[in-house]
């Protein structure tokens, strides 16, 4: 199922390479701005790894979700499968800003799905790219070597973009980010 949002809130899609900050970023953001909605994505990911919270699911349990429309928009990215969950239309609907990580390989689908889409992409140098991702230890040298080859993908043109860069102290990324996310007027 196909959804097009007649909605008054935003959806704030968070994208960035691997290692770059987003679940703390959020977080961060979530904290400066309250009335902020975290979307809790559904992942065919082990529980409790660590970084955001989600809903972990099966590879079945998934392909039966999205066959009974249960997401808004759903994506593949690193063996894995990621959803957002079609509720969100519910807060948008209401004015709800929400802030979702999301793949910019989904970024062209759910623009057609959300008229308010903005793109809040996070960036950082590669080397602090490589540190964090061998600090989280996730993955193997080869993998992070791969992650970091896609770090400079570009996103799709025609998007409301915001650039931040989290190379500093996290407290002065989420103070920018909040910065650039609060002067809507709605």
């Amino acid at each position: 199922m196909t959804f097009v949002s007649k909605t008054t809130g935003r959806l704030i899609a968070v994208v960035g390479p691997s290692g770059v900050g987003k679940d703390s970023v959020m977080s961060g953001l979530h904290s400066a701005l309250p009335d902020l909605h975290l979307v809790r994505r559904v992942i065919t990911r082990a529980p409790d790894l660590g970084g955001e919270d989600y809903d972990a699911v099966s590879v079945a349990q998934f392909e039966a979700l999205a066959k009974d429309g249960a997401f808004a928009v759903h994506w593949g990215a690193h063996g894995l499968h990621y959803g957002i969950p079609a509720t969100v239309m519910d807060r948008l609907g209401k004015g709800t800003d929400c802030l979702a990580n999301f793949s910019r390989r989904a970024l062209t689908q759910a623009a057609g799905i959300f008229p308010r889409l903005v793109v809040l992409n996070i960036t950082a140098k590669s080397e602090t790219l490589a540190q964090r991702l061998t600090a989280r230890g996730r993955e193997t040298e080869e993998e992070i070597g791969k992650r970091l080859a896609q770090a400079d993908t570009p996103l799709p043109a025609g998007l409301n973009v915001i650039n931040l860069a989290n190379d500093g102290p996290l407290s002065q990324t989420v103070a920018r980010g909040a910065a650039l996310l609060q002067p809507v007027s709605l």
